[in-house]
């Protein structure tokens, strides 16, 4: 019986390094994002934010998305302020700053081994880093977005400015895409979704010209668990870690039955 693929769902941008991290513990790994990353609904909008970085004394940072989003906007010749924090909740997040030459000693993130990556995660780690009665802080996302960690700040006593810097959309496939799609979803096993945003959860059943049936999925957090099994799906939550991501795969592997006619090995 072949193994059945796990199928990435995150934006295409952040694919590559999941795929070659989990293809080097043996995953075969596909595709299919269901999120796709657009510019800043306002494109003035992500060089003002530039413009406010001065002074703050920190800067959040929603995802990868937003990071790549405000790097490629950097004004010529200015660098990361010495005194202000860049803070996220992942480590996919975390590297990209440090690409981006944010040095490491200036990000705030939840350690690598935190059982989960989010914005609960992460207050615990600022409400260590300084004192915020008073200061400015800015929020460096998609448009829209949660406003817990925003909340916390300004019950801390800080000033939240929240910038824009991309938008996001459910991805519309090509007649092509769709067809390999429908093919995969004939293949037995099935291939085993992973889901690592509600957001991708809410466009399932929106993909244009090719809905997705109820299969096996994967959901690196609470949030999107409860938001996939509302939506009709089987789900394992998972901590949003490469090793436990092929962990959950092998299990999900070791529990399928065997094809007919087939017999276990003694």
């Amino acid at each position: 019986m072949a193994e059945p693929p796990l199928v990435l769902t995150r934006p295409a941008a952040q694919v590559p390094a999941w795929r070659d991290a989990l293809q080097a513990l043996g995953v075969p790994v596909r595709a299919w994002p269901l999120i796709a990353i657009g510019p800043a609904p306002d494109p003035r909008a992500v060089l003002r934010a530039w413009q406010a970085l001065p002074g703050a004394r920190a800067a959040f940072f929603a995802s990868p998305n937003a990071v790549a989003a405000f790097m490629a906007a950097r004004p010529a010749g200015l660098g990361w302020p010495d005194d202000c924090w860049a803070a996220c909740v992942g480590p996919g997040s975390a590297a990209a700053l440090r690409d981006a030459g944010v040095p490491a000693s200036r990000i705030v993130s939840p350690p690598e081994d935190a059982g989960r990556f989010d914005s609960e995660a992460l207050w615990p780690q600022l409400a260590l880093a300084a004192p915020w009665l008073g200061a400015r802080v800015l929020l460096v996302r998609g448009e829209g977005g949660r406003e817990w960690l925003a909340d916390r700040w300004r019950e801390a006593g800080a000033t939240v400015q929240a910038w824009s810097v991309y938008t996001r959309h459910c991805p519309v496939p090509d007649g092509h895409e769709r067809q390999l799609l429908q093919t995969w979803m004939h293949e037995q096993p099935p291939p085993l979704w992973l889901l690592s945003s509600s957001e991708a959860v809410e466009h399932w059943h929106h993909v244009e010209g090719a809905a997705l049936p109820p299969l096996p999925t994967l959901a690196t957090h609470p949030r999107i668990a409860a938001a996939a099994r509302a939506a009709g799906l089987t789900v394992t939550e998972v901590a949003p870690t490469v090793g436990a991501v092929a962990e959950a795969w092998r299990r999900h592997v070791a529990h399928l039955p065997l094809p007919q006619g087939a017999r276990a090995a003694p």
